[in-house]
Order: structure tokens, then sequence, then C-alpha cells
């Protein structure tokens, strides 16, 4: 849901240097879920909840709209225009019981890409000394 391009996965940026963007796909999905289980919101407030959330700078609202409407239709969020809010009429999205049972799917899912992750970030930490001396090699060559 960005608006700025950034490489997918990795690029090299240098000589034994590179750029590595660790991502999970799709995680503006489970991201509005949970935006909309915390609370009922209009558009705009999810937007600048999502760039707090995702830290990926601004939120594309043509995205995100289309994200919100396909949820729709999928029945996993319902929609009403909402006249108590100042300003002009605002559509408000609410999580349904149907998307609050998405959104648990997708917290087991990424509890289990969690648990992955992290076995291999305690492996790499156990042979840090030997990355290192192959790091030097490549200095010494």
């Amino acid at each position: 849901m960005r608006t700025d391009r950034q490489p997918r996965c990795r690029c090299r940026v240098g000589p034994a240097s590179f750029e590595v963007r660790a991502r999970v796909e799709r995680f503006a999905e489970p991201a509005v879920l949970l935006l909309l289980a915390e609370r009922p919101s209009h558009g705009y407030e999810v937007a600048e909840s999502l760039e707090g959330l995702l830290d990926e700078g601004r939120v594309d609202f043509g995205n995100l709209y289309r994200l919100l409407r396909s949820l729709e239709a999928e029945g996993l969020v319902s929609s009403s225009w909402n006249d108590e809010v100042p300003g002009p009429l605002k559509r408000t999205y609410e999580l349904t019981p149907e998307g609050a049972a998405l959104l648990e799917a997708w917290a087991a899912s990424l509890r289990t890409a969690m648990g992955r992750i992290d076995a291999l970030l305690q492996r790499h930490d156990v042979i840090t000394s030997r990355i290192e001396e192959i790091q030097k090699r490549e200095e010494q060559s």
C-alpha cells in the first residue's frame, strides 16, 4: 500500500553490500482487518492508522479503497454512510464475523511465520563469528 517503489526483496548497493527488505506479502490485508477489529473507521482514518502500522510511508488511497471494496464484496467488512461525524458524509467500515475469522487465520499464519523467522535468526546468531571470518576473507583478497 505504499506509493514509493522500493526493492521487492533485495538488491546489491555496492561490493558485498545489499539492501534487503523483509516483507510479508499482502500484509495490508491483515493490518486493515486488525484496525477495523479495534473500531469501525472511515477510509481516511484507516489510511492514517495504516501509515503507522505498516511503516511504509504514505498510503496509496486508491489501493486502500480497492482493498476495502474487495473485502466488502467478500463479506469480510461492511460499510454504511455516517452523517454523525463533522464534514462531508463519510463511509464507515466495520469488521464482520467472517472478517474476524479471517483476521484470526492471518494471526495464526503470521505466528507460524514468526516462529520460522525466529528459528533462522537464532541459527544465524550462533554462527555470527563464522560469518565474520567469511567476510574477512573477502577483504583480504
